[in-house]
């Protein structure tokens, strides 16, 4: 459609069977790219292109042309996750079995409440991530936190700066092992403290998770805070204040 090769950047990686509510992607095209006839210089024009042609299990939701200053992955404060998870004796409702994730035990919310507040702040989340050459595991989550909704599923909401491979489904599974009473708060605490991912916590199902939003600060503030991102942090960060939120 746009007659020049496409090369995404997104926001975030998710693994396999994760889904994506809330992605967000840039892409260098050609100002003359725009400038076709079915397109005539508006971006949103894609949408309606895009939904004709992509499967069923991809939509773009909208299109438009920033400056150069935005980067999908780098420019973003943060991200924000949910997590479904079931624990009904009869697993997930077949309707929502997609997108829905079953554990074999009933689960206490009060305690994993607990569990989750005590992961919260800036702390080194390599108990909960597989290793990556290069990249840090420093990370500021910023909210973890469990309710039921009306048809008793319990729906996790995570948001952090970022997140590692494999991260959010460590941390849901190590906080679920708390909250079936396997695990007590103080062995979730003390993983803060591991600096090599941890064969004690289980990784929860793909399925359950879904990334629902990344935010972004004013346009005046993307060239800075993707300059900000690339800077990787280190043990020293967690000696003191970090400016990067």
């Amino acid at each position: 459609m746009l007659r020049s090769p496409v090369r995404l950047t997104v926001a975030g990686r998710t693994d396999a069977g994760v889904h994506a509510s809330g992605q967000v992607a840039h892409c260098d095209v050609p100002a003359a790219s725009l400038q076709t006839r079915s397109i005539d210089g508006d971006p949103s024009r894609l949408v309606r292109r895009l939904a004709k042609m992509l499967p069923d299990d991809v939509r773009v939701k909208a299109v438009d042309a920033v400056s150069h200053d935005f980067d999908a992955r780098f420019a973003a404060l943060s991200r924000t996750y949910e997590y479904r998870l079931a624990d009904a004796p009869w697993g997930a409702e077949p309707t929502l079995a997609r997108v829905t994730a079953d554990w074999q035990r009933t689960l206490d919310v009060d305690a994993m409440n607990a569990a989750s507040g005590s992961l919260t702040g800036l702390n080194d989340f390599a108990a909960f991530c597989r290793f990556r050459e290069g990249s840090t595991t420093i990370r500021e989550l910023q909210e973890f936190s469990w309710r039921r909704d009306d048809d008793g599923v319990l729906i996790a909401r995570v948001r952090a700066d970022a997140f590692c491979w494999s991260m959010v489904r460590s941390l849901v599974g190590a906080v679920a092992v708390v909250g079936d009473g396997r695990r007590d708060l103080d062995w979730c605490r003390a993983l803060l403290d591991e600096r090599t991912r941890s064969a004690q916590v289980p990784v929860a199902q793909a399925r359950g998770l879904c990334l629902m939003a990344v935010d972004y600060p004013p346009e005046s503030e993307w060239a800075a805070r993707a300059e900000l991102t690339r800077d990787v942090r280190d043990e020293s960060d967690l000696a003191g204040d970090c400016c990067g939120d």
